[in-house]
C-alpha cells in the first residue's frame, strides 16, 4: 500500500532534527577548535539544545494551539531553517550558543504537532505504525546521517554539515507545504486548556516514565565509545561500526515497536519493551567483555531500546484528550530530560573506578523502574478510565 506522502514529509523533519541533536556529539572537538574554545565549554551546546527542547515544547505548542497543524509545522520547520543557517555562520561562542538554543525549541513542538497529525492520517487501529513511520526520519538520521555528518565534520568543515541540516530543514518546509493535507484549527483550544494537562497527575508520571524509563538507553549510550573500546577490547576505528549498528537497530526496532503497539495496546507494548530493554542491558553488563559479540548486541539493544517510542507517543495522545499536542510535545521534552538523566546517572559508577560496562546496569534499573511506572499507569489509569466508561455506557442504556 502507498505511503502518505504527508507522513513522509513528516519524517523528513525528524530526519533533520536527530542530525542537528546528534551530530554534535562526533563533531564538538571540530567546533571548540574552530572557534577556539575547550571542550567543557563547547559541549554546552548540548546542554543548551537540550534546554532549548524542554522550554520549546510546552510554549510553542500552547502559543500556537488555536491554529491550523500545517500551518504550525510550517512555521516550526522555517524556525529550524533560519536558526540552523545561523549557527552554520556563527562567528563567535556566544552567537553558537544563542543560534544552538534557539534551534531547539522546534524540536519537540514539531514531534508532538507531528504525533498527532500522523495518528489522524493513519487508517484505524495503525495509528503507531503512522507515528513510527515519523520516528524513522530520526532513526534514519542515526543509521546515516549522523555518521555521514560527523565524516564531513571532521575531514572538511563542520559548517558544511550544519549547512547541509539547515537544508533539510528548508526541504521538510516545501514538502509539508506541497504534500500536507489541511486540519482546521480546533477553535476550543486555548493556552489555559492545553497548559491545565499538567494539574493532571496522570500527566507528571507519563512524564516520570519517560524521563526515568528512556534514560535507562543514553545510560548504556552516552558511554558506548568507551565501552566497546576498554571493555569489549575493538579499536577506535571500529566505534563507528558500533554507531552505525545502533541506528540499524534503531530503524527495525521503531518499526516493530508501532506494529506491537497497534498489537498489544499502547501501554502493554511498553511496558514490555521497558522490561526488555531492561533485560538486554543486564545481558549486555555480562557479555561486554566478549568482543565479537560487541556487534550483534550494538544491534539488538539498539532495536529494543527504539521500540518504545511509538507506544509512549500514543499514551500521551490517548491520554491527555483536549491537550493531545501538548502532551506529546511534553513527551519530547521529557525524552530529552531522560537523556541529561541517563548520562549523568550513567557516570557515577565510572566516577567510583568501575569499568564501563557498570552505565549498562543502571540502565537496568532505569528501565526497569520505568516498566514499574508504566505498569502503575496501566492500573491506576487507562483501568480506572475503562471502568467509568463502562459504567457510563450502562447508564446510557438503562
Amino acid at each position: 500500500m502507498p505511503i502518505n506522502k504527508g507522513l513522509i514529509s513528516l519524517a523528513f523533519g525528524g530526519l533533520a532534527i536527530g542530525m542537528t541533536e546528534f551530530t554534535m556529539m562526533g563533531i564538538l572537538p571540530d567546533i571548540a577548535k574552530d572557534v577556539n574554545i575547550d571542550i567543557p565549554t563547547a559541549s554546552n551546546l548540548i546542554g543548551l539544545y537540550a534546554l532549548g527542547v524542554v522550554v520549546g515544547a510546552p510554549t510553542l505548542v500552547a502559543a500556537t494551539s488555536r491554529y491550523p497543524a500545517k500551518n504550525v509545522l510550517l512555521f516550526l520547520m522555517l524556525l529550524f531553517f533560519i536558526f540552523n543557517a545561523a549557527f552554520t555562520f556563527a562567528p563567535n561562542q556566544w552567537t553558537l550558543f544563542i543560534s544552538r538554543f534557539i534551534s531547539g525549541l522546534p524540536h519537540g513542538a514539531f514531534f508532538g504537532i507531528g504525533s498527532v497529525v500522523a495518528a489522524k492520517l493513519a487508517k484505524p487501529g495503525k495509528e503507531a505504525q503512522a507515528i513510527s513511520l515519523m520516528f524513522t526520519g530520526m532513526t534514519i538520521a542515526n543509521l546515516a546521517g549522523v555518521p555521514l555528518g560527523t565524516y564531513i565534520g571532521h575531514h572538511y568543515d563542520w559548517r558544511i554539515t550544519y549547512a547541509v541540516i539547515s537544508f533539510l530543514g528548508l526541504v521538510t518546509f516545501l514538502t509539508i507545504y506541497l504534500w500536507m493535507p489541511h486540519f482546521p484549527a480546533n477553535k476550543n483550544n486555548n493556552i489555559k486548556q492545553q497548559i491545565g494537562y499538567f494539574k493532571r497527575w496522570e500527566a507528571w508520571l507519563m512524564i516520570g516514565i519517560i524521563s526515568i524509563g528512556t534514560g535507562g538507553l543514553f545510560a548504556w549510550m552516552s558511554y558506548i565509545s568507551k565501552l566497546v573500546t576498554t571493555v569489549s577490547g575493538l579499536p577506535e576505528g571500529n566505534v563507528s561500526i558500533i554507531m552505525i549498528l545502533i541506528g540499524a537497530g534503531m530503524c527495525v526496532g521503531n518499526i516493530l515497536g508501532g506494529k506491537v503497539a497497534d498489537t498489544l495496546s499502547p501501554t502493554k507494548a511498553a511496558i514490555t519493551c521497558f522490561l526488555a530493554m531492561a533485560t538486554c542491558l543486564l545481558v549486555l553488563f555480562f557479555i561486554a567483555h566478549i568482543t565479537v559479540l560487541a556487534y550483534p548486541m550494538a544491534f539488538i539493544t539498539g532495536m529494543i531500546a527504539f521500540s518504545i517510542a511509538p507506544s509512549l507517543q500514543m499514551m500521551l495522545i490517548n491520554n491527555a484528550k483536549g491537550a493531545e499536542t501538548f502532551a506529546a510535545s511534553a513527551g519530547q521534552a521529557a525524552f530529552n530530560i531522560g537523556n541529561s538523566i541517563g548520562a549523568y546517572l550513567g557516570a557515577i559508577p565510572i566516577m567510583y573506578g568501575l569499568t564501563y560496562n557498570y552505565p549498562s546496569l543502571v540502565g537496568v534499573v532505569m528501565a526497569s523502574f520505568g516498566a514499574l511506572l508504566t505498569y502503575i499507569f496501566l492500573v491506576k489509569v487507562e483501568r480506572k478510565d475503562a471502568v467509568q466508561t463502562e459504567y457510563n455506557h450502562k447508564l446510557q442504556e438503562a
